[in-house]
């Protein structure tokens, strides 16, 4: 089997990881900054220092915009989620407090959440049901069983692309004084967040996944109300006559020179996918995880498909009977060109919830750029591997 037409030399279905390609608005604006504004934001008072500082406002307010948070000031630049998930856990927890989260995280909460634990946290796992989906009433229930501080969740699986009730939970936790944080990680882009309609009080996102911005680049969002702990400490570029890290945000939780370039990356993403429209880039991203799941379906082997019977996220897990998942993906990778993701993605909670534990799965996440052309190419390359 050969590749047809224009299509490229490799098709890479491995978006939950980091999208790719990205619109050539971002790498535009990435090359632009680097070569024209590459002083540092914050950190002077020439020409140079002030065009960085306004690249880095114009991301907070591009940030703030998309999410419908009021306050540009409460948004933090971070490397990636992981770093924005890790400042907002450490930052509320201390020892005695009680948090509630599902057996669906990745590692990127479920490892702070497990050292916060040997701090004396208590941590309080509600097992999902196969599909990956949490109960909303069970969740509800443990978190009144004692007195919780903290419920915290992921919005859409990066294993099976379960999306879980965000607004319903996070209003219930607003009226019962317990603080709620949203994991974004593969929802930011794709799947309309609102903060204060869905009542999150702590949301960390990743720039370089469906917000289609480069590596390096994220942010957590914190309410005023809350006054976390820093997790760094360092310069700012304000209040430098004091060895105390500044109260007021984000210089509280943000120091050290920020990623400028990529933070105007970041910026044009967001702005193309205004342009776009989060559901239509959502439904074609749902087209294809549907086509390929229903292809998948009808190939004559034992297959095994996870998740929700019908796509929510762009998020498709499987496993094939008789077959390891790293031998599928080593194959699909070396003989046909396709890049897929397999294993346990770093979230075995996820994995023993569906069953998939400790072998994982092949798993395929579209994105904006695939089409399904590129999917029935997969399932002709599924099907010559088993056959």
């Amino acid at each position: 089997m050969t590749l047809a037409g224009n299509e490229p030399a490799i098709f890479y279905l491995d978006n939950a990881a980091t999208s790719f390609p990205k619109p050539e608005e971002v790498y535009a604006a990435n090359n632009h900054v680097a070569r024209t504004y590459g002083a540092n934001p914050g950190r002077g008072g020439h020409k140079l220092a002030h065009e960085a500082a306004k690249i880095v406002l114009q991301a907070r307010l591009a940030v703030a915009d998309f999410f419908a948070i009021k306050d540009c000031g409460q948004i933090i630049f971070t490397a990636n989620a992981t770093e924005a998930i890790n400042i907002a856990l450490f930052g509320i927890l201390e020892a005695g407090d009680r948090v509630v989260t599902t057996s669906m995280e990745h590692n990127s909460v479920s490892r702070p959440l497990h050292e916060l634990q040997c701090r004396g946290v208590n941590v309080v796992k509600v097992p999902c049901d196969q599909a990956g989906r949490v109960d909303q009433h069970a969740l509800q229930q443990e978190c009144l069983a004692k007195p919780t501080k903290l419920v915290v969740m992921t919005h859409c699986s990066n294993v099976t692309g379960t999306t879980q009730p965000i607004s319903a939970i996070g209003n219930w936790c607003r009226q019962h004084g317990i603080l709620f944080m949203v994991d974004a990680a593969q929802s930011a882009g794709v799947l309309p967040i609102d903060v204060e309609a869905m009542a999150i009080d702590m949301l960390a996102a990743p720039g370089h996944k469906s917000l289609l911005g480069p590596q390096g680049t994220g942010f957590l969002y914190a309410s005023k109300e809350l006054k976390l702990k820093p997790l760094k400490f360092g310069g700012t570029g304000t209040m430098s006559s004091s060895l105390q890290q500044p109260d007021q945000l984000p210089d509280r939780l943000e120091c050290g020179t920020l990623n400028t370039a990529g933070l105007a990356a970041l910026t044009a993403g967001i702005e193309w996918i205004k342009q776009q429209g989060v559901d239509n880039i959502r439904t074609h991203e749902q087209f294809l995880v549907n086509r390929l799941r229903e292809g998948l379906s009808l190939l004559p082997a034992a297959i095994t498909l996870y998740g929700p019977e019908s796509a929510e996220g762009g998020v498709l897990s499987f496993s094939v009977v008789g077959f390891d998942p790293s031998e599928i993906g080593f194959i699909l990778d070396q003989k046909y060109n396709i890049a897929v993701r397999v294993g346990l993605h770093c979230a075995p909670d996820a994995h023993n919830t569906i069953g998939s534990f400790p072998q994982g799965t092949i798993r395929v996440s579209p994105g904006i750029f695939n089409t399904a052309k590129q999917i029935d190419y997969l399932l002709q390359a599924i099907n010559e591997i088993i056959a």
